[in-house]
């Protein structure tokens, strides 16, 4: 039997604010209006969201969908009281998986965790999910924000994205259209994009090294919280124009273990390491880190965000029209021929 004198207990007084949760739904509703797109039927407030795929510009819709978070790039974000710039992260790592198979981005969906809810930190957070957006081109229909005291430190908050796309049948980009003699294309990364920071910050903390520490001018941490790049936009223009045989997002893996995934077997990409000139950031990690090359190259993106294969007639029109459009675009190798599963080689490998 309870004793009459037990405090009364809430939902409250057990660490969930439902009346925060509200007002950051408040808060979240021009974000989401800035994002919206002719397709959403309904987004934030109901149990889901209702999107309504462009039949008038798809006879044979095939929908793709792709999830991710941020890593731990989360931790620097946090460590810095700056949550104004993850949400482009989340975006990016989730609609630039998408774009890799010629899909455009529909809508966007987030989930927030966290201890005690921070509605002005939550806010900010998704203040850049919806930029994010914009920038994808997709809209921001809907999300959850989880408010669960005991499982996360003071101060600390998770992240994941789901992004939905809509690609013709027809032009679905699967690899399958890879030829030895095709050419590969380096769109400049950001930074390390949200891949590689469990390393960097075991660096940081072995070698004692302040987020304040100047790298060419400017503060470290500010080099390793420059968002993801989103390079939705640009690509679906370029496939416009010019047929792509494969497209491949530089994560986590580096080109070593991100470009075999669209290769078919019995090739192999053959890449110029001195085809582009790497951020200062990744030889100052070597350095500091003592990472071997082969290591840095399996983890960090090394400064090639994308890489797009075309055809080698395709290559300078391609070409031309990214650097039209303001992109650093390099010739970074070339399809060969090989045995047995796809794999990268390197030249000039220092």
């Amino acid at each position: 039997m309870s004793n009459m004198h037990d405090e009364r207990l809430s939902y409250q007084s057990a660490g969930v604010d439902i009346a925060a949760g509200n007002a950051l739904i408040e808060r979240i509703k021009p974000i989401a209006a800035k994002t919206r797109t002719p397709g959403v039927l309904a987004g934030l407030g109901g149990f889901g969201a209702q999107f309504a795929l462009p039949q008038d510009r798809y006879k044979h819709p095939v929908l793709v969908a792709g999830t991710d978070g941020v890593g731990t790039k989360l931790k620097l974000a946090i460590e810095l009281a700056r949550p104004d710039s993850i949400g482009i992260d989340l975006v990016a790592m989730c609609a630039n998986d998408i774009i890799v198979h010629g899909a455009e981005p529909l809508f966007f969906l987030d989930y927030y965790a966290t201890g005690k809810l921070d509605v002005e930190a939550a806010a900010a957070v998704i203040e850049g999910i919806g930029r994010g957006c914009e920038l994808a081109g997709a809209a921001l229909v809907g999300g959850e924000t989880a408010e669960m005291p005991g499982l996360y430190a003071e101060g600390d908050y998770d992240l994941a994205g789901f992004c939905v796309g809509v690609v013709e049948r027809d032009d679905l980009i699967d690899g399958s259209r890879v030829q030895i003699g095709d050419k590969l294309i380096g769109l400049a990364s950001s930074g390390p994009h949200a891949n590689g920071y469990s390393l960097i910050r075991k660096i940081l903390a072995r070698r004692q090294i302040g987020l304040d520490t100047d790298l060419n001018g400017k503060p470290l941490g500010e080099l390793l919280l420059e968002p993801t790049r989103i390079y939705v936009k640009l690509l679906l223009k370029l496939m416009k124009s010019v047929e792509l045989h494969a497209l491949a997002h530089i994560t986590g893996g580096g080109i070593t273990g991100n470009l075999p995934r669209v290769l078919p077997k019995n090739t192999r990409a053959e890449i110029d390491l001195s085809s582009w000139s790497r951020p200062a950031l990744y030889a100052w990690l070597k350095d500091v880190g003592n990472i071997a090359e082969v290591e840095l190259l399996r983890t960090f993106n090394c400064g090639i965000g994308m890489i797009a294969c075309v055809a080698a007639d395709a290559e300078d029109d391609a070409l031309l029209q990214l650097k039209t459009q303001g992109e650093h675009a390099f010739s970074i190798g070339t399809v060969i021929g090989g045995e047995g599963a796809a794999c990268v080689r390197y030249l000039n490998q220092t």
